[in-house]
């Protein structure tokens, strides 16, 4: 009998536990487990009495909003909005446990993703711009968000997963030591497009345990025209700030489940007509980061939003494209791809095979 393709995702993520052990270092116990000696990076900054301050540092930002390279300036405290068009209140549309994620931030329970509205790239093929480009969702306040964060604890997720959360990111910081005071216990994952300012990343040192960003285009060129208003400085500002990333909590560990509890872990997205760069990707991170930086080399692309404006970016990438790209990480030296990657690229082999 032909296996589909969500049989086939499905009996891997059922089958992966033991390869994601090997991929990554391991260290300590289960987050959600109440005998873990294991804490998180926001938890030792409480104990410094660093937190707050922190916070306070944050929401300054609010008054001249300089969260992201847009810099718009605007008092969003006041209710302004700059390009992003979020003001100084929270709007989120989704909170759930997610199970498309990378396996070490998924596990058994998966991964406790938060949906932000509103984005500061916003690029022409977003595949979620219902929320990201129009902004649905709805305003919650910094207690509330708290709250949200320990209903993912309590329903077992291994992670709290912040996903598009630059222009939001003094309210993240707020709510996680809300949380924290009560009970929260989790590690951060900030799922960020990569469109970032180096320095508001350092005000995130010792707060975030696994960093989880894009790197979406190598040619500023190529950003420029596929994200709405433009970005020619994204490849420069996300290589910048990822490397800083990198330098706070290293290389992806994982506990004896193979269950992230910090490090860094990079998306790249093939694209149509090599768009995205990804010889130049594999090759910067194998040069500037590590070799055994965690990379998920990713699939799926497909014409969303407004692409199907755009010639080049048209239609869906080809097997060989796809085949192409994982070989350009191997031959790279890259060590620690993303297993389901891997299983694609094999699907993709036999199909033209």
């Amino acid at each position: 009998m032909s296996m589909t393709r969500r049989s086939f995702i499905r009996n891997l993520c059922m089958s992966s536990g033991s390869v994601v052990l090997t991929a990554c270092g391991s260290e300590g116990a289960s987050p959600t487990s109440p005998s873990s000696t294991w804490r998180p990076a926001y938890a030792r900054l409480e104990d410094e009495g660093r937190f707050q301050e922190r916070i306070d540092q944050a929401y300054e930002l609010f008054e001249g909003c300089q969260l992201c390279p847009r810099t718009c300036g605007v008092n969003r405290q006041r209710g302004l909005t700059g390009f992003c068009n979020a003001t100084a209140k929270v709007r989120v549309f989704s909170h759930n446990p997610h199970f498309g994620e990378e396996l070490p931030l998924v596990g058994q329970r998966g991964s406790g993703t938060i949906f932000f509205a509103h984005c500061n790239l916003r690029c022409v093929f977003c595949q979620n711009w219902p929320i990201a480009h129009e902004g649905r969702g709805r305003d919650i306040t910094d207690d509330q968000l708290a709250g949200i964060m320990l209903d993912l604890q309590r329903i077992g997720c291994h992670n709290i997963n912040v996903v598009t959360p630059t222009h939001v990111m003094p309210n993240i910081l707020n709510a996680t030591r809300k949380a924290l005071h009560k009970g929260l216990r989790l590690p951060i994952v900030y799922n960020t497009g990569g469109y970032e300012r180096v320095e508001m990343i350092r005000l995130l040192d010792g707060v975030v345990d696994i960093y989880l960003p894009d790197l979406k285009y190598m040619d500023g060129d190529e950003a420029d025209q596929y994200t709405v208003r433009g970005a020619n400085d994204y490849p420069e500002r996300a290589k910048e700030s990822i490397l800083e990333m990198h330098r706070q909590v290293g290389d992806l560990v994982t506990n004896d489940r193979g269950i992230a509890l910090r490090g860094l872990m990079v998306r790249h997205l093939v694209m149509p007509n090599r768009i995205a760069g990804t010889r130049e990707f594999v090759r910067w991170v194998a040069e500037n980061l590590s070799k055994n930086t965690y990379v998920n080399i990713m699939a799926q692309y497909r014409v969303e939003h407004m692409a199907f404006n755009y010639p080049p970016i048209a239609r869906a990438i080809t097997p060989g494209e796809f085949i192409e790209a994982i070989g350009w990480a191997e031959q790279a030296g890259l060590t620690n791809l993303d297993k389901r990657s891997l299983a694609q690229r094999d699907v993709f082999l036999r199909r033209v095979g």
